[in-house]
């Protein structure tokens, strides 16, 4: 018993390095492994000994003791009950994500979603089994961060997940005061990491910004990935062309900077066009198909059925570009005045 007793303490001393500490600085995908197993070790012994009254006396007057050390050694330290045991891998993922020390190579493990291929012994095993646990368990989102229902518009489980990691992550360093370079760089290595499945990486931005907003340092992060969404156009235009239409227009609901940068997009994608004689319709540069100009239409309708006190605007200003154009009303000589017309059909 002396020795489950220690492990118990070891790991409660883990937990607590790995949330305050800037010793994660020195992490790598092998510490990160031996961390998970040490978590998985203490929720097997909580589902094991809980029922246990003898057991369970000594397993929380040794937490008492390793509590009162630790709160001595680091400031802010929030002391383990019993029960949390039961949450080890939550509290691991949650500290680290809070600690604005950890490095960024470890944020790319927590996001890495592709599947071991690894014997059963293996660190990747043991670590994408981790984030994979965290995933499947619905809980894991209120531990993290609530969300918005998502899954009616087709955003996964490990979307919003990955959504609620990506805004304490934010969070944790926004309100550390962290450099906005910093965090940036956070942000284009965690869009790296999903290189192939940029459609998945939208997805989670999506359910990012669609966080209910719980706190001023939510609000702040939310602003924070908007701005750099803002510069980021190709994940801008990949999101607005692949997201499901209903994802589109709550976000142009719940965010007024992303309704503007839809919006240019849209008049951007339409400046893009030229007139094809043999398809007998307005196109975009071969090299750069995003949107038919149909679709491009619908998108417009979806922006001002959202927000109706935008189209008078939108219209005055699509009507100054056909103007410019030499104000002609002959299908295929404006794409400002063909989109006019279609969109007031």
């Amino acid at each position: 018993m002396e020795a489950v007793l220690k492990n118990v303490a070891s790991t409660t001393e883990l937990l607590a390095v790995a949330a305050l500490s800037g010793e994660v600085q020195r992490w790598d995908k092998q510490t990160l492994s031996r961390a998970v197993q040490w978590a998985r070790y203490c929720e097997r012994l909580f589902s094991r000994f809980h029922n246990n009254p003898a057991i369970r006396m000594l397993m929380e007057k040794q937490l008492q003791l390793t509590n009162q050390s630790l709160r001595a050694a680091f400031a802010g330290y929030i002391e383990v009950s019993l029960s949390d045991l039961s949450r080890c891998q939550h509290l691991l993922l949650v500290g680290l994500l809070k600690n604005p020390e950890l490095p960024i190579s470890i944020m790319k493990v927590l996001f890495d979603t592709a599947s071991p291929v690894n014997t059963q012994q293996s660190e990747c095993q043991d670590v994408t089994g981790f984030c994979s646990h965290i995933i499947q368990c619905k809980s894991a989102c209120k531990v993290l961060s609530p969300l918005t229902d998502l899954s009616a518009v087709g955003v996964g489980a490990d979307a919003e997940v990955q959504a609620a990691m990506l805004m304490e992550r934010l969070d944790a360093l926004l309100s550390q005061g962290s450099e906005a370079c910093r965090t940036e760089h956070i942000l284009d290595s965690v869009l790296r990491g999903f290189e192939g499945a940029a459609g998945h990486f939208c997805l989670v931005i999506a359910a990012a910004l669609l966080t209910k907003k719980n706190s001023a340092s939510q609000s702040t992060s939310q602003d924070f990935l908007l701005d750099w969404l803002q510069k980021e156009q190709s994940v801008l235009q990949h999101m607005c062309s692949a997201l499901p239409a209903t994802l589109i227009i709550d976000l142009t609901k719940e965010h007024l900077k992303f309704r503007h940068a839809y919006c240019d997009l849209l008049k951007k994608w339409a400046a893009d066009m030229e007139y094809s004689i043999s398809e007998g319709e307005w196109v975009q540069p071969r090299k750069n198909r995003t949107v038919s100009f149909n679709r491009l239409t619908q998108h417009f309708l979806g922006l001002f059925e959202t927000c109706p006190s935008l189209r008078d605007d939108v219209e005055k200003e699509l009507n100054a570009l056909k103007m410019s154009d030499g104000d002609f009303d002959v299908g295929g000589l404006s794409v400002w005045g063909d989109l006019l017309s279609a969109v007031n059909k």
